[in-house]
């Protein structure tokens, strides 16, 4: 999965454009209740602009609450001019970009504004990636890092028809350790289905039902 597949087009995002004053920015954020803007000159991408930039720069301006708001425009203050995404990113990069700021934009070659990839969304698919919102069972358990093991657990998958919800591996390549989280359906052959894991070598750290 890429950037684009998440990327909430142009069409249903909200922005401001690089003229447009900070107090006309402001009752956009407050009206939308949104945490950051796109800032457009036409098509192009120009920055994003939020309430912490705005109070930040108003605080370090020297002009009185009402000239900030009225006569600075948007463009001047806009960050991450430089920074975004054009869509062919890796999925999983992108939480990695968004730790630190609420959304990107998604810019064609020529700084044409596509849409945003929002944090909130990355979170959203992580989640579904994990099964969260789906009740079943997570098994958590490990295997020694050898040729053939995944191979190994689908085919116990198979052997005992489970229906996966979600499968996630974590390497430890310090201890040539897999560790990996399995959450299935709730069935009443639990049981079997991880004492035939641990028959196999896997070793089981946690079950539990969610």
């Amino acid at each position: 999965m890429f950037a684009k597949n998440i990327m909430i087009p142009k069409s249903q995002c909200f922005y401001v454009h690089a003229e447009d004053s900070i107090e006309e920015a402001l009752e956009v954020l407050r009206k939308k209740q949104v945490d950051g803007l796109p800032v457009l000159n036409g098509d192009e991408y120009v920055g994003m602009i939020t309430h912490y930039h705005i109070y930040r720069n108003y605080f370090n301006s020297e002009l009185n609450k009402e000239e900030y708001l009225k006569t600075v425009k948007v463009k001047e203050i806009a960050t991450h001019q430089e920074i975004f995404f054009q869509g062919n990113e890796i999925f999983e990069n992108t939480l990695v970009e968004l730790k630190d700021f609420p959304l990107f934009a998604v810019v064609d070659e020529n700084r044409k504004f596509l849409g945003v990839v929002t944090r909130f969304d990355v979170i959203e698919q992580f989640q579904s990636a994990f099964g969260i919102k789906r009740p079943g069972i997570r098994i958590a358990f490990s295997s020694v890092e050898v040729e053939g093991r995944i191979a190994r657990l689908a085919n116990i998958i198979q052997q005992y028809h489970e229906s996966v919800i979600s499968l996630v591996t974590f390497d430890e390549t310090d201890k040539l350790v897999r560790r990996i989280i399995l959450k299935i359906e709730k069935r009443d052959n639990i049981k079997k289905f991880t004492d035939s894991l641990e028959d196999a070598g896997f070793r089981i750290l946690n079950i539990t039902e969610d």
